[in-house]
């Protein structure tokens, strides 16, 4: 592991204007990056990465590298780019156990944190380094949210969330497990016991439904819940998943390592309309997923799902369409079915906070920098922006951060 890693950091050509950096949605300083682990010092390469990005460790196992840094690295024109993703992961896992983060100089100013998801852990951690009393409430029984209960083993193992768990601990950042803020606690309590700022970054956990016939039968699950746990379901022999997004992808290749014989992914457009990167449908496809394309569902059954083939059409200027074909649906048999077509925001939240507006969707409106309509809240992770990439959540929240900063300065 470590040859390899030495071996690729050489390949590095340091470039003065580093394409992969400007690739990257936090701009990780890659240069920089290469230099001090080549010189041999590893402790500040990681203090680097986790200063501009504290969930480095975690972005550099499960984004889309060969969309960002890797993407646009100039190696990759003649040959294959220098595999950053794979040092930035030593390193950052390197420096998470051994790291000695020193806060702030302690400030009165304290922050409620809603949910710990990638932009929950994100802006905890920024606050508590900042000196701030941070307390993140969080619904479910552990911390990271889609990261813990979104994101299979095999992608992104546990004990690296054990570890910012740990952090969170050594930074004195307080988390109260199984709170829902809305029905309990409202964003007006948080306010009254002194909450000078509130961040909210709950993601989005409520499936879409596709509002077909046979969707409430005992064979039918969502994704996102049977990601939390895929052992308590019992899928059977064949399993249908109707959606091609990177959700999807996920939930074939646990269905086949829990047991499932066939697994088909079933998407009413084509295989070039793939809303999941072409990495993560390449490691469905090896690992024995099937698809079918061009392949529309009109209801379901005990049997499996009532499907009609699509036609694709092309006009002349090239915008592309899909329509029915004229034809009665045919059974495409599965003992279970996975609908697997997008989430959007829970209203708990909402439902109890007067002023907080939303979009059609339930997706938080806020401004570039978080502020949402209610001076104090601010938001940003998938909440705001629907379902996105770990690293863009990231992004956003650093602005939010410094924008709770500004705030709280204001008194």
């Amino acid at each position: 592991m470590g040859t390899h890693v030495i071996e690729e950091a050489n390949q590095c050509l340091l470039c003065k204007k580093p394409r992969c950096s400007k690739g990257c949605p936090v701009s990780t300083p890659i240069p920089q990056m290469m230099k001090l682990f080549l010189g041999g010092e590893m402790m500040e390469a990681g203090r680097l990465l986790f200063e501009n990005n504290p969930l480095s460790v975690i972005c550099s196992l499960i984004c889309p590298h060969e969309k960002f840094c890797e993407g646009h690295c100039v190696l990759s024109a003649k040959k294959k780019p220098v595999a950053i993703s794979t040092i930035e992961q030593y390193i950052s896992s390197y420096f998470l156990t051994r790291q000695t983060l020193q806060t702030e100089t302690k400030k009165g100013a304290r922050v409620a944190i809603i949910g710990s998801g990638p932009a929950g852990l994100t802006v905890a951690i920024i606050m508590a380094l900042k000196g701030h009393p941070v307390t993140i409430f969080e619904a479910a029984e552990g911390t990271g949210g889609v990261l813990r209960y979104g994101i299979p083993e095999y992608r992104l193992p546990k004990r690296i969330l054990d570890d910012l768990d740990n952090l969170l601990e050594r930074l004195k950042v307080k988390v109260r497990p199984n709170m829902l803020i809305g029905p309990v606690i409202t964003l007006d309590d948080l306010k009254r016991d002194g909450y000078q700022s509130i961040f909210i970054g709950t993601g989005v956990w409520k499936p879409r439904p596709l509002r077909i016939p046979g969707e409430s039968l005992g064979h039918v699950h969502y994704a996102i819940h049977y990601l939390k746990n895929p052992d308590v379901y019992r899928l059977g022999r064949r399993v249908a998943i109707i959606g091609a997004g990177n959700v999807a992808m996920d939930v074939a290749r646990t269905a086949l390592r829990k047991g499932a014989q066939e697994v088909t992914i079933i998407y009413r457009r084509g295989e070039a309309e793939m809303p999941a990167t072409p990495f993560e449908a390449d490691y469905a496809k090896v690992e024995g997923v099937q698809f079918a394309f061009q392949t529309n569902p009109t209801a379901i059954t005990d049997e499996g799902i009532m499907v009609i083939p699509m036609i694709r059409e092309v006009d002349t200027e090239g915008h592309i369409a899909y329509h029915a074909e004229a034809t009665a649906p045919t059974l495409f048999p599965a003992d279970a079915v996975i609908i697997a077509a997008s989430q959007t925001p829970q209203a708990n939240i909402v439902a109890t906070a007067t002023g907080l507006e939303v979009a059609k969707g339930g997706l938080v409106i806020t401004d570039e920098c978080g502020r949402t309509t209610i001076e104090g809240v601010f938001a940003s992770g998938d909440v705001v922006t629907g379902a996105k990439t770990v690293v863009e959540a990231v992004a956003f929240s650093k602005r939010a951060a410094a924008a709770m900063e500004a705030y709280m300065a204001q008194g």
